[in-house]
């Protein structure tokens, strides 16, 4: 048997899975009541970490809002997890709690200040996942900002996480901080010091105000799939969500290991997660009958908003009996659900919209008892040399069949690992190793000697 899987939840501040249906809860995403009762279910099923998406971008095509995106709420409702997470936080010990910044919006100071208060609120237990943003055409207009090309946005976030990492990491000594009031002496001017940091896109010179958390340094999450982006993955990520078939994702995981080893990093301490959806009841015929019931919630209409809001196309003005257009791949919005529908297989437009409509962004969900989902799941793991999942929603809009059915079917198996006797920080669950980022990472470069790994 392989390491134990990791096994993280993805949501958003907003509607998710099915909200239409009766029994779908998501409709209560503004009451803070809704997010504490989620998190202890999932820290009470031994979850490792609730991940929030997160963008200021909504479904926009030639300048204008698509209007399904208001009909359906596709995309369209966000409020601000920042909000919650100390409220999370509060209330759990264990679970880990990752939340979305993105790099074209948010300044690093602001991100360095965010995390690491957070980093101190949970008792080391906060990861950043790294984007340049999703719905990037709404995004610029709603910031008045120009529309920032594809591969040039991952430059930028280099540079972003670069700096950020110098703030966390190259500030305060290990013992920086006196907090002596009998002196009275606050730090120690000799341990804490400004960095300064000239970059293609950023510069600075200054301080990171607040002493580090535990962990220092956030445990650093990726999600794009391109190759800029498995580039930013391979040099910084510690973990990284992928989404696609398991052929691809296994080309993918490969692709990424192989450059994080150019790096000079260790190839296996990037924890791969596939994004998993998962259909279970106590029978077959019961998971079939709830996947199609939430099939039925989604329209073509709906899938077209979708999938303008990840690339900045509208399928529905295009021929359904041909495939997408080569060039569309040029889009400067987002060109992983592109690249995925292009190649001499490519499928038609009428497909594509059809592959949205059931399946949004996700590959082919699991779909059975917990006995067969746990099955087609370890024959993926196996396939693709990943190290776990990202969990979507359910159709009651958190995640009650998966920790009612799967989790105690993945213990049962020994497939993750049983809770830690006392609460370690995200970076020691996830990752292993200490609460730090490793010695082969670039960030360790910026600590100073007295630091320990």
């Amino acid at each position: 048997m392989g390491a134990p899987w990791k096994i993280g939840m993805f949501t958003s501040m907003g509607l998710t899975g099915a909200w239409r249906l009766p029994e779908n809860t998501s409709t209560d995403y503004l009451q803070l009541r809704h997010w504490v009762r989620l998190a202890r279910n999932l820290e009470a099923a031994g979850a490792d970490f609730l991940f929030f998406a997160d963008d200021y971008g909504y479904p926009v095509v030639d300048d204008e809002i698509v209007p399904a995106a208001l009909r359906t709420a596709a995309q369209f409702t966000k409020g601000d997890p920042m909000a919650v997470l100390p409220a999370i936080a509060a209330v759990t010990e264990r679970l880990g709690l990752v939340t979305t910044l993105s790099t074209t919006v948010e300044q690093p100071p602001m991100v360095a200040r965010k995390m690491a208060t957070l980093d101190h609120l949970s008792g080391g237990r906060v990861g950043w996942n790294i984007v340049t943003g999703a719905g990037q055409n709404a995004s610029a207009r709603l910031f008045g900002i120009p529309l920032i090309e594809h591969d040039k946005r991952y430059e930028i976030a280099a540079d972003h996480v670069d700096l950020s990492l110098k703030l966390w990491e190259g500030c305060w000594d290990e013992g920086g901080l006196v907090m002596d009031r009998e002196t009275p002496r606050y730090a120690d001017p000799d341990r804490v010091r400004e960095i300064e940091h000239h970059g293609p896109h950023f510069d600075a010179k200054g301080i990171l105000t607040l002493p580090p958390g535990p962990q220092r340094t956030p445990v650093l999450f990726q999600a794009g799939a391109s190759a800029p982006g498995r580039d930013l993955a391979a040099r910084y990520a510690e973990a990284v969500f992928l989404a696609a078939e398991p052929a691809a994702m296994a080309e993918q995981i490969a692709d990424i290991r192989r450059r994080a080893e150019e790096y000079g990093r260790d190839p296996r301490a990037i924890k791969c997660l596939i994004a998993g959806t998962f259909y279970v009841a106590e029978t077959e015929a019961a998971a079939h009958d709830i996947r199609a019931r939430q099939r039925a919630t989604r329209s073509l209409e709906e899938a077209a908003a979708l999938y303008a809001f990840f690339t900045g196309l509208d399928l529905s003005r295009m021929d359904p009996d041909k495939p997408l257009d080569p060039s569309a791949a040029l889009t400067q919005t987002g060109r992983t659900n592109v690249e995925r529908f292009l190649g001499p297989d490519a499928p038609t437009v009428r497909e594509i919209l059809e592959e949205f409509q059931h399946n949004s962004v996700m590959g082919a969900p699991y779909v059975g008892t917990p006995v067969q989902v746990v099955d087609e799941a370890a024959a993926v793991i196996e396939q693709t040399d990943a190290d776990g999942f990202l969990v979507q929603p359910d159709h009651t809009g958190t995640f009650e069949s998966f920790t009612a059915l799967v989790m105690p079917e993945l213990h049962r198996r020994g497939l993750i690992a049983p809770e830690p006797a006392e609460p370690v920080t995200l970076r020691e669950r996830l990752i292993g190793g200490g609460p730090h980022l490793a010695a082969d990472h670039p960030g360790a470069a910026y600590r100073t000697a007295s630091v320990a790994v």
